[in-house]
């Protein structure tokens, strides 16, 4: 992504199904034994299978934009679209960003951190992890994102879900430090600082992709294992 950013490129699409593992050797190690509960009574030792190697490779370059070209208004797939992309304030580099917090948070849990397909769950959900949307950015959403707020910058929930199972849905998600202690134990205070820089609202504020790699996540062995 920091290669990309060099060359003023901008992938606009990031999410899982975009980032392939370079090679597909990997290792067997031993999990836990489960109990046969159906036809056998014996117990079958169950395996994990990690990659032998970390390397990956971003494909799909098919909404890749240069930064100065036109931008559309509209980028990236629901999960992983950035708020000024909702508020349409425009975009740039640091939405690719915004893109792998939300991923970094799905590898942990095995689940889209925000799965929805409507603009005000999506928001709801967004201030249920991160806290209240910025005033400065709502009063600059454009015509088309401001049926989301009431007057001022109070986000128009609950009030305005379409259904219970909605509101559900955003009730049911947690505050970004307690989602990720939920998943992870030795790491979780470096990688909850890294997401908190990734996922920033403000785009001016959120973490570049050389500033990510610095990151002592990234920097120490130790706080990954």
């Amino acid at each position: 992504m920091h290669y990309m950013h060099d060359l003023h490129l901008i992938h606009t699409d990031l999410k899982p199904e975009n980032i392939l593992l370079v090679s597909s050797e990997h290792i067997k190690l031993p999990g836990c034994k489960l109990a046969m509960v159906q036809r056998f009574s014996s117990d079958e030792m169950q395996f994990r299978c990690l990659p032998k190697s970390s390397a990956i490779k971003l494909i799909d370059f098919g909404s890749t934009a240069f930064d100065n070209q036109n931008h559309s208004s509209i980028v990236s797939t629901r999960h992983y679209r950035a708020p000024e992309v909702i508020l349409g304030l425009g975009w740039s580099y640091p939405c690719d960003l915004w893109s792998v917090g939300c991923i970094l948070i799905e590898l942990c849990s095995g689940g889209a951190l925000f799965q929805t397909h409507e603009n005000l769950e999506h928001l709801a959900m967004m201030e249920r992890v991160l806290g209240p949307l910025p005033e400065h950015m709502v009063k600059r959403a454009d015509r088309g994102a401001e049926k989301y707020f009431r007057r001022g910058s109070r986000l128009n929930w609950p009030e305005g879900a379409v259904s219970r199972e909605s509101i559900r849905a955003v009730n049911k998600l947690y505050c970004l430090k307690d989602l990720v202690s939920q998943h992870v134990v030795s790491s979780r205070s470096s990688l909850t600082d890294l997401l908190q820089g990734l996922l920033k609202y403000d785009p001016s504020e959120r973490l570049t992709a050389r500033q990510a790699l610095s990151h002592p996540f990234f920097q120490n062995q130790t706080l990954r294992e």
